[in-house]
């Protein structure tokens, strides 16, 4: 139990940095929501708080099957 609460402890503390350093406007609860969202995504951290839509983004993805291409 202590360990699952050091964790925690030492996650927010991490974010806040994160939040700091990149001197974002979004509360710490919205970007742990966005960082447990993205978090098997291979996206670089900034890019995935920035809050702009990673779909836009396509330049990198060049061989990705389009779902809904009919």
């Amino acid at each position: 139990m202590k360990t699952q609460i050091w964790i925690a402890v030492s996650v927010y503390v991490l974010v806040a940095i994160v939040k700091k350093r990149l001197s974002l406007d979004a509360s710490l609860y919205t970007l742990l929501q966005i960082l447990s969202v993205t978090l098997f995504e291979k996206i670089p951290i900034d890019q995935a708080l920035a809050g702009g839509d990673p779909k836009d983004d396509t330049s990198e993805i060049t061989d990705q099957l389009n779902l809904f291409a009919y």
